[in-house]
């Protein structure tokens, strides 16, 4: 066990921690910025809105993104909103509200001061995206429109019908080609990192390989901000993209960034159901079809009717049953275990009985078809698209599955890693949500800390940090050079009968089955014991098509796969360590007599960072203590 960890979060009222470190932290002058190189891997929300930020603030900054345009970032794939405490409803929200439903809906693993900055800064994202002229859902008279989300009572969602990702994305896209425009910032499209090199103890550069070509080049910074998402496609199936990986994030963690919860992994309750065996992903349901869908399976097990003909009295809306006070609206961890539970109870809906019914039937009746269709009528033509059905007339199949992971590698206040000058926003890092976050909190976090933390955060580390010139004839770049050759020459070389996808699906089904929606002792040292054997079949049995030196998406696969089979490990380790539930980390042996979450206060109230001590050894455990001021500690409940 070593020390703990200093998350470097400010003296003084919560209220004032933010503003108070702002004005603490130094600055760079105009002049100066010039001589400074950011480089940001990442083009989605955090990684483009932090380019163009930092661009416009007079940065050199180079941005990196493995698609041919940011525009193809999987923030692009967020569908039902952005929360704000702007209370334009006058329904209760504030500020405190926000930050009080984010500890409580994150089951009181996350860190206070980071979650209220959080919900502070949430009302000036919508200005920035309103003047950037982000379409949001307007009422009548004009004014912003709302909706609720899971996990609250008061509606502060901000949405563009089913496509509020997308459209915030060309805000930041647009903000980000401004500053291309303007020389500050460098595009390399179609390049993806495959490691970090450090340099007298600093993150001073990446080595990337290019994507048509397969050329490996180095990059040199004084700053390196990881923005490169989420890992749940350790599961194979999950709603990410089917590019979305941890290589960046996991690469990093190899040089010395310890990586924070890689355990809370977020199950989304509404998505479709798995329709095949070799279905290669899963589509999400935007969470805001809870707002007016209502989610029931039939009463009794085997009823095999059409939805339409089981009446009234032989449906069980087992939310509105169980959570009176929230309904169909709790979070989204305890939506998904609802669903799972009455599914092993032999009432699911649809082939293999792995589906449950979110009905529109009562809205259409009270609100009309066209009010419906003007609110979601995009994610009910996905999913006609999908499935053939037409939702206005039966209701939709849905089931959890994969979605968002709170853990990421560790960052402190200023969102640095433990390698000075490695900064890590968004999703990549695993700050703010806790052990489950809420419903339209993603992109909330994403524009926060790349519109607002990480262009104050970077400033005040390249004023205060001695940056001695390095370039790529610096030793550390030939010797990460040269270990990203060898890694990839060595799975081109193994030349063995299994195709990349085989593994993937492989270790994905391990995963789900034994670290999912439900993980035991026996299950996670049962996938303990099975990772290290399919990993070691992997490096001896794969077959990688193609060579180094062009176009290769089957080593593109292999390399990220690689890295899968390693972090799986690591979510393992750290789900068998701990013994309690907490939000999306459910040991079923840690339940109360209701079957939710059971806490364990005493023995885990801390962040669980792990560093990697090397090939073949034991990961070792950091903690980083959590205080709970300002919301007390206390049984969740949503009755």
């Amino acid at each position: 066990m070593q020390n703990t960890l200093d998350a470097r979060i400010p003296s003084g009222p919560i209220e004032q921690k933010w503003d108070r470190s702002r004005f603490e932290m130094k600055l760079v002058n105009p002049a100066n910025r010039r001589k400074h190189t950011v480089l940001i891997v990442g083009s989605g929300l955090a990684g483009a809105a932090a380019a163009a930020t930092l661009g416009e603030q007079g940065y050199h900054v180079q941005c990196f993104s493995f698609h041919d345009t940011p525009r193809r970032a999987h923030s692009i794939a967020a569908q039902g909103g952005i929360n704000a405490a702007k209370n334009y409803r006058n329904d209760g929200d504030s500020v405190f509200r926000l930050f009080y439903d984010t500890v409580k809906g994150g089951d009181f693993r996350a860190r206070e001061a980071n979650a209220y900055r959080l919900a502070q800064v949430s009302v000036n994202i919508i200005d920035q995206c309103a003047a950037q002229g982000v379409p949001f859902a307007r009422d009548y008279g004009g004014l912003l429109e709302t909706r609720s989300f899971g996990g609250v009572q008061v509606e502060r969602t901000f949405y563009a019908r089913g496509q509020t990702g997308q459209q915030l994305l060309l805000g930041a896209y647009q903000a980000l080609e401004r500053q291309i425009a303007a020389g500050t910032v460098t595009m390399h499209p179609r390049s993806e990192m495959l490691d970090l090199v450090v340099v007298d103890g600093k993150a001073r550069g990446i080595v990337t390989r290019d994507l048509q070509t397969g050329a490996i080049h180095s990059h040199v910074g004084d700053v390196v901000v990881l923005a490169t998402g989420g890992y749940s496609n350790v599961f194979y199936l999950s709603t990410n993209a089917k590019a979305s990986n941890c290589t960046a994030i996991w690469r990093a963690h190899r040089r010395g960034a310890l990586f924070g919860n890689p355990c809370y992994t977020q199950i989304h309750p509404t998505c479709i159901p798995q329709a095949g065996e070799y279905q290669s992903k899963l589509t999400l349901m935007s969470e805001s079809l809870r707002n007016d869908g209502r989610i029931w399976v039939p009463k009794e097990k085997g009823d095999s009717r059409r939805p339409n003909d089981i009446p009234e009295s032989a449906r069980d809306y087992y939310l509105e049953r169980r959570y009176p006070s929230f309904g169909n609206l709790v979070p989204r961890d305890v939506a998904s275990r609802a669903a799972k539970e009455v599914c092993d109870e032999g009432r699911g809906v649809g082939p293999g009985g792995h589906g449950v019914y979110l009905d529109f039937r009562t809205a259409i009746e009270r609100l009309g078809p066209d009010n419906v269709r003007d609110k979601y009528g995009n994610l009910f033509e996905i999913y006609e698209r999908i499935t053939g059905d037409d939702a206005y007339q039966v209701p939709m199949r849905i089931y959890p599955a994969p979605h968002y992971t709170m853990g990421g590698l560790w960052v402190d206040y200023h969102l640095m890693s433990t390698i000075p000058g490695l900064f890590v926003g968004g999703e990549a890092n695993f700050s703010d949500q806790g052990a489950n976050r809420l419903g339209a909190s993603a992109l909330m976090q994403g524009l926060s800390d790349g519109y607002f933390i990480l262009p104050a955060t970077v400033p005040d580390y390249l004023a205060r940090t001695e940056l001695p010139r390095v370039d790529i004839s610096h030793p550390a770049f030939r010797e990460v050079e040269e270990d990203v050759r060898q890694r990839t020459h060595a799975l081109l070389q193994a030349d063995g009968r299994r195709t990349v996808d085989s593994f993937h699906r492989e270790l994905g089904r391990l995963m789900w089955d034994n670290c999912g929606m439900a993980r035991s002792d026996a299950s996670l040292r049962r996938a303990l014991a099975k990772i290290p054997e399919l990993r070691d079949e992997f490096h001896k049995d794969v077959r990688v098509l193609g060579t180094e030196e062009e176009l290769n998406q089957s080593l593109e696969k292999a390399g990220r796969v690689a890295d899968f089979l390693e972090l799986a490990e690591l979510m393992c380790t750290d789900a068998l360590h701990r013994t309690e539930s907490c939000g999306g980390h459910f040991r079923v042996e840690s339940e109360t007599s209701e079957g939710e979450a059971k806490r364990d206060d005493a023995g885990f109230c801390y962040v669980a960072a792990w560093e990697y001590p090397g090939p073949g050894q034991a990961a070792v455990l950091h903690k980083e203590p959590l205080t709970f001021e300002h919301v007390h500690l206390a049984q969740r409940s949503y009755k």
